[in-house]
């Protein structure tokens, strides 16, 4: 029996070990991950009020930290949880983009909405991409996600223009994505990221001369638009070891003649009143609503408050984001928009629910988009 027992133990020991050596290799070689924060540059994110004992922090104390046990809930949460209409039953279609036009666009500022929080903004005759993530799994690695649930794009990524600017909002693989940095990053101009962010693009042979890294109400000028990086409430990371070791944030875009809030990934908090005193009034507010749980309602929004931020920023219109792409949590892939919808008509506030492709004016002021999603 001892020797039954050693021998199990043995076996179980060097599975173990292997998974350790496995994920190590993983990680450290496969180049989707990304890049690590040296310890210069530590030394220089020292100096924002963020950043403290080695990591970057939110205003509030959150997230909170999450035990063994509290993982182990999640995870058998996803496994024996069931949920009907998690994801849509058919391929979602997509309006689909001509390239040339696109290319020579010069008339009113526009938004085109590829999915989750992806866009393309065309201002001030300038073509820039918010979170562009064009590939069909949100992980490391297409064996880890699930695909998203439109199989086309608006427009290919290989065929998209030359692009003036890419801004991100943070390093988690729904929003910032290798395979997209690869196809992209000769034909764009510059990148506007918060602090840490360029370490992953400079891994993946973005030159640093093309990265501009901000921290929280920090502004920079390019071309007659203003790039604000205003504060989120989330959280980073792309590997175990790295969480919080780049900033989080939302973006303010601003020309002559329009006012665009970008709100990334964020949960609800006080952060938002201040961008709208500050920074509103907002021609649009481009606003998270997805993915979210009671679990991590902290730095995820419910859809109610996807509303009371809008109020709070000062939006004259808003748009729910980072849903209909991916499954990431367990509600119904069309619960967010359908209790967005419910409270912002109980509130009064004015929304709009194009289709991925679809042109969103942004100084326009008529809502004649349908309820897409229905028919799905």
């Amino acid at each position: 029996m001892k020797k039954l027992f050693k021998r199990v133990f043995v076996i179980l020991i060097s599975i173990i070990g292997l998974l350790v050596l496995f994920y190590f290799l993983f990680v450290n070689f496969y180049p989707s991950f990304g890049g690590d924060v040296s310890e210069e540059k530590q030394v220089v994110y020292q100096k924002s009020e963020q950043y403290r004992e080695g990591k970057f922090n939110n205003i509030e104390p959150v997230p909170k930290e999450i035990s063994f046990k509290d993982n182990l809930k999640i995870a058998y949460a996803f496994l024996t949880t069931e949920t009907d209409n998690l994801k849509p039953k058919n391929d979602i279609k997509v309006n689909k983009l001509d390239v040339k036009t696109l290319a020579n666009y010069k008339k009113e500022g526009r938004l085109i909405w590829f999915g989750h929080s992806s866009f393309l903004l065309q201002m001030e005759g300038k073509t820039i991409l918010l979170d562009p993530m064009l590939s069909k799994v949100a992980a490391p690695h297409s064996l880890l996600g699930t695909d998203r649930f439109n199989t086309e794009f608006p427009l290919a990524i290989e065929e998209l223009p030359k692009i003036d600017a890419v801004i991100f909002s943070h390093d988690h693989y729904d929003h910032l994505d290798y395979e997209t940095i690869l196809k992209i990053k000769e034909k764009v101009s510059h990148f506007f990221v918060p602090l840490g962010v360029g370490v992953h693009l400079e891994s993946w042979g973005v030159p640093s001369i093309k990265i501009t890294e901000l921290d929280w109400r920090e502004e920079r000028q390019f071309e007659g638009i203003s790039f604000v990086c205003t504060p989120a409430q989330h959280f980073s990371g792309r590997k175990l070891n790295n969480s919080q070791s780049t900033l989080w944030s939302s973006w303010v875009i601003k020309s002559k003649n329009e006012n665009i809030y970008f709100s990334g990934d964020s949960g609800y908090a006080s952060h938002f009143k201040e961008i709208g005193e500050k920074y509103g009034p907002f021609d649009i507010a481009l606003l998270e609503c997805g993915q979210y749980d009671e679990m991590w309602s902290d730095i995820h929004m419910m859809p109610e408050e996807t509303v009371k931020a809008g109020i709070d920023v000062n939006a004259k219109k808003i748009m729910p984001i980072h849903w209909a792409s991916f499954q990431l949590a367990l509600h119904s892939w069309t619960d967010p928009v359908e209790r967005m919808q419910t409270e912002a008509k109980r509130l009064n506030v004015k929304t709009i629910t194009p289709k991925i492709g679809e042109n969103i004016i942004i100084k326009d002021t008529i809502n004649n988009y349908n309820n897409w999603w229905k028919v799905l």
